[in-house]
């Protein structure tokens, strides 16, 4: 095996990406990725399918080669070390439990491979079965358990190896809804016991949202974001991380600048000062809001519309809103006596709104660049 090179680093960072690149023939999936996990945080990997999220957490696995670039875990550079010698615990999507075994068999056998002494094994798992409230299944099949139980049994797998880094790959996605929101819960407290560095690849933005310490945003092979969640919500770099994150996701629509004005749809609007001059000497932009900094409005409204659809789903009421240039925008309201039949458009506050460059798409707020 080639010898392993230093790096200066701080210890800070756990590990880190400079320059990588993957990619299969003439195909790059990884495109100069940059990168940096701190140690024992939780980051979550979120983007849609075939973004590079599974490909990012198993070159960190050392299942994937990398192209270009380096790969530093530690302050060791890593590029050439196998799987087995990166001190890594690993929860698949579709968990990868040995069907032949017990799950007292499934959760020991990588600690048996190590040759532990026997005590070890026995104290790490017991401890561990304990924790995922496991205890009584020892001598069942895999056959036998349910899908909460199989999810268990991999997280209890990988807890035992006591790694400093744990990566998950959609842990969850086999689970209903019930499920997930009980093994989130579960993860959480599981790092917080044991705090190693977490990297979590998954699509769902609610996963993502309430377990990360920060999310890095993927599409087409490039981090679009990598920020706090509520930075990622609040704060979205560009018209692809509002548009992908929240549910409904945030509304973007097209508006003239004219006059220190914005023309959205009919209605003219007049912008704070701080948002003039993030607009500068631009003719047109893009106006963002999240459905819920949107206020039916009953009278004068500062964009004008009329509700196509309402959807109510028992603590929200959301509402489609048709401009008269033909363009929609969804409405969040969690009043249940609020009739949206004579909603005549909404109101809401200038420091809810984002502006994007037309053209790149870039959050004006952040200087408009990509």
């Amino acid at each position: 095996m080639e010898e392993i090179k230093n790096v200066e680093q701080t210890n800070e960072y756990s590990i880190i990406f400079s320059n990588v690149q993957k990619a299969y023939g003439k195909t790059v999936v990884i495109e100069d990725l940059n990168l940096e996990i701190k140690q024992g945080e939780r980051l979550i990997l979120l983007g849609p399918s075939g973004c590079g999220k599974t490909t990012t957490l198993r070159m960190i696995a050392g299942f994937e080669e990398i192209t270009a670039g380096d790969l530093f875990m530690d302050g060791r550079q890593v590029n050439n070390v196998p799987p087995g010698e990166r001190n890594i615990a690993m929860v698949f999507q579709s968990y990868a439990l040995f069907p032949h075994m017990t799950v007292w068999e499934n959760i020991t056998f990588g600690l048996k491979l190590q040759k532990l002494p026997e005590e070890e094994i026995t104290r790490r798992a017991k401890e561990a079965m304990e924790i995922l409230h496991l205890e009584g299944y020892e001598n069942k099949k895999t056959h036998e358990l349910s899908g909460g139980q199989k999810q268990r049994v991999a997280l209890c797998r990988a807890l035992v190896k006591q790694s400093p880094y744990f990566l998950l790959d959609e842990p969850l996605s086999n689970l209903d809804a019930k499920l997930r929101q009980k093994a989130r819960t579960e993860l959480v407290k599981l790092h917080e016991m044991f705090k190693p560095t977490m990297v979590y690849v998954t699509h769902d933005q609610i996963e993502a949202m309430t377990v990360a310490h920060r999310i890095a945003v993927m599409n087409q092979g490039r981090i679009q974001q990598i920020d706090t969640p509520y930075n990622i919500y609040h704060h979205p770099a560009n018209t692809f991380v509002a548009g992908f994150i929240g549910s409904p996701a945030m509304n973007i629509l097209e508006a003239q600048v004219l006059n220190n004005c914005l023309v959205v749809g009919d209605s003219v609007l007049k912008p704070s000062s701080a948002l003039l001059e993030q607009i500068g000497s631009r003719k047109k932009v893009l106006f963002g809001l999240r459905p819920e900094a949107c206020a039916p409005a009953f009278g004068d409204a500062m964009i004008k519309g009329r509700v196509d659809f309402v959807e109510n789903t028992g603590n929200l009421q959301t509402a489609t809103l048709r401009l008269p240039d033909g363009a929609s925008m969804y409405v969040q309201d969690s009043h249940q006596d609020t009739s949206f039949a004579a909603c005549a458009g909404v109101d809401f506050a200038w420091d809810k709104v984002c502006l994007f460059d037309e053209e790149t798409g870039a959050n004006l707020e952040q200087g408009g660049k990509q």
